[in-house]
């Protein structure tokens, strides 16, 4: 009986394991010397693997390490079919350090996350694309924390802590769709509340948009924040982002988005940032057109 107990429990663990999915892959090494010079060589691999590269991003104050950000036209028609907040799918991001190590978002995570319920009928269009980035960056290890694959469909870090859906995401309302997507390519341009683009998606027949936003605000900025809880190793966690649905603009709450990209985090680290949530509320609601929203919310 003892036994047989044992090897129960080794079996779960085991199982545990298998089943665990976390956020980023492991590429095959490319060009050394810089972010720069990485993130060139990642971008030549994604655009003969078919992917259109849209931004690149080299957090400020955080030398050596790097972002690379690209779409897949297959992958944006499931994006716009699910509809919603689905659009913060939109983006594929590339990690890249200056010793040309990288790591990419691995699609079978952030795809259940984003699509939730969705997920199954729009599994082969991930394992297609999954395949796709593996042929062209390398399948290597996975890396950045373990969840079971079902906690994403609804994931929160915490019970108490904001899911994708949260209230908390809408920042501002305007008359149309493109009212809204026009105030916040404005507010970029302007840098309003010390932030720049770094790439843009629109999908206009859905009406659905999502940009990458750089927080470049003193000790708030992105990379001061992702040193803090020492996940710069995790850099294709960035960039944060802004979306427009329908009339609506919105931007996931802190304690998910921080959350769900690195989910290995403790407590203990996520308090060294522990005013953030409320700072990336303000932050996008400059970009929003509204006016700063004043919240409670930490990571305590």
């Amino acid at each position: 009986m003892i036994l047989r107990s044992i090897a129960a429990w080794v079996l779960l663990v085991f199982s545990a394991s298998v089943w665990a999915v976390a956020p980023y892959v492991q590429g095959d090494p490319v060009a050394s010397g810089s972010a720069q010079v990485a993130a060139a060589a990642v971008e030549a691999k994604l655009k003969n693997g078919g992917f259109k590269v849209i931004g690149k991003y080299f957090p400020k104050s955080l030398a050596g390490y790097g972002v690379v950000i690209a779409t897949d036209d297959a992958m944006l028609k499931e994006v716009g079919s699910v509809g919603g907040l689905a659009v913060l799918g939109a983006a594929i991001r590339v990690g890249v350090k200056a010793d040309g190590s990288i790591a990419y978002t691995n699609p079978d995570y952030w795809y259940r996350a984003y699509f939730r319920k969705a997920f199954g009928k729009k599994e082969a269009a991930v394992k297609t694309l999954q395949a796709r980035l593996q042929a062209t960056l390398g399948a290597g290890k996975e890396q950045g924390g373990d969840e079971p694959p079902e906690s994403l469909t609804n994931y929160r870090y915490m019970i108490g802590m904001e899911r994708l859906d949260s209230y908390k995401n809408k920042l501002a309302e305007y008359g149309s769709f493109a009212e809204a997507l026009k105030t916040v390519r404005e507010n970029l341009s302007k840098g309003a509340g010390k932030t720049a683009k770094v790439y843009e998606v629109v999908i206009s027949d859905r009406k659905m948009a999502v940009f990458g936003v750089a927080m470049n605000d003193g000790g708030n900025s992105d990379g001061e924040w992702i040193e803090k809880i020492d996940m710069q190793n995790n850099i294709a966690g960035l960039p944060y982002e802004i979306y427009v649905v329908d009339s609506v603009v919105g931007s996931p709450h802190g304690r998910y988005r921080i959350a769900l990209a690195f989910p290995d985090v403790g407590m203990g680290q996520f308090m060294r940032i522990s005013s953030l949530p409320n700072v990336i509320i303000e932050t996008m609601s400059a970009v929003a057109g509204a006016e700063k929203k004043s919240s409670a919310d930490s990571w305590q």
